[in-house]
């Protein structure tokens, strides 16, 4: 990983943010991506919102870039461009938390703090036979009070990353490799032939299904589109007119204007398009979307919706439920 035993705090932190929720594989490009476009928190903090949305398009948990923005600008226009160096300092900043802040802290200014991700929590569970659930309140003060215990006080940075090292490469999720490993002949889990069993976590909650179907309408090759305004996980991002339901919807009914309630629409089935499902999975919810592209002669006006070229289009972020139906499109 490119920013691995660097002391750059803004490309620890970007990398953090970048990661949280996300893949390795996934996150790598991103942060490439970030890094060539703004090598420094400043160039960062002075793009603009559309800028930085376009290049996260498809990371998901918008939220994230949210705070990524608003901390970049606080850092450039309140702290003189300057990561502060102390724990206190670094959960002050909007999106961090104990997690992030303790790499920040550990990695670029060597403060005694215990990074407990996911590889850390498994070691530990493993080795100590924990079976407090790792995703409760209860669990998560235990284990982070146990890592800050174990860390080494003037190595903090070495220390941290070999525990995650260990957990990615020997104590691994599937299939361990207890054989070789120093710990073996004290490690509970090894010792009970449980490891499979660790950590635990508390059941997940069957997600929610919900219905999307997008009206994309086309005029003189511009598209009609709406930019988000609302508290949801998809706000300040673009998409086409929508009509959410509880469940599957008729097909049929798709086709008819009366069901999207636009004064002035005229449907030309001839001129329409359904497209085939698409499903977006999320943590809690499972969006199923359906797009019909309608050419249309007459322009229809509604408040909010502007009408945009297929170069302006490319310059402005969508969910990745909408990306994946343009990039379908185009292909």
């Amino acid at each position: 990983m490119p920013w691995k035993g660097i002391k750059d705090p803004y490309k620890i932190w970007l990398s953090e943010i970048i990661l949280q929720q996300t893949r390795v594989e996934q996150g790598m490009a991103y942060y490439e991506r970030f890094i060539g476009n703004f090598p420094s928190v400043d160039l960062l903090a002075n793009a603009t919102d559309e800028t930085i949305f376009k290049l996260w398009e498809g990371l998901g948990y918008y939220s994230r870039c949210r705070n990524l923005i608003h901390t970049a600008r606080h850092i450039h226009n309140n702290l003189g461009g300057v990561f502060p160096g102390t724990m206190a300092g670094l959960l002050s900043l909007k999106g961090v938390g104990d997690y992030t802040a303790a790499a920040i802290g550990s990695f670029a200014f060597g403060l005694p703090q215990a990074v407990v991700d996911g590889n850390v929590l498994r070691v530990l569970a493993r080795y100590f036979g924990i079976n407090n659930p790792v995703d409760e309140t209860a669990g998560k003060m235990l284990f982070g009070k146990l890592a800050q215990d174990l860390i080494d006080l003037n190595q903090p940075a070495k220390y941290n990353q070999a525990i995650m090292d260990f957990g990615a490469t020997v104590c691994k999720p599937m299939q361990p490799r207890c054989f070789e490993c120093h710990f073996n002949k004290t490690c509970v889990a090894n010792k009970e032939k449980k490891q499979s069993e660790y950590p635990v976590k508390s059941p997940k909650k069957q997600p929610r299904s919900r219905w999307f179907y997008y009206l994309v309408l086309e005029h003189q090759n511009n598209l009609l589109v709406i930019q988000r305004k609302d508290k949801g996980i998809w706000k300040d991002l673009h998409e086409f007119f929508l009509k959410e339901e509880l469940s599957a919807t008729d097909e049929s009914l798709i086709f008819e204007a009366g069901y999207w309630g636009i004064p002035g629409l005229s449907i030309d089935v001839g001129n329409a398009v359904l497209s085939d499902e698409f499903i977006h999975i999320l943590t809690h919810q499972r969006i199923y979307g359906r797009f019909l592209h309608v050419r249309i002669d007459q322009k229809v006006e509604i408040d909010g919706y502007t009408w945009l070229s297929s170069n302006e289009i490319d310059k402005i972020a969508f969910p990745r439920l909408i990306t994946k139906y343009l990039e379908m499109k185009e292909a």
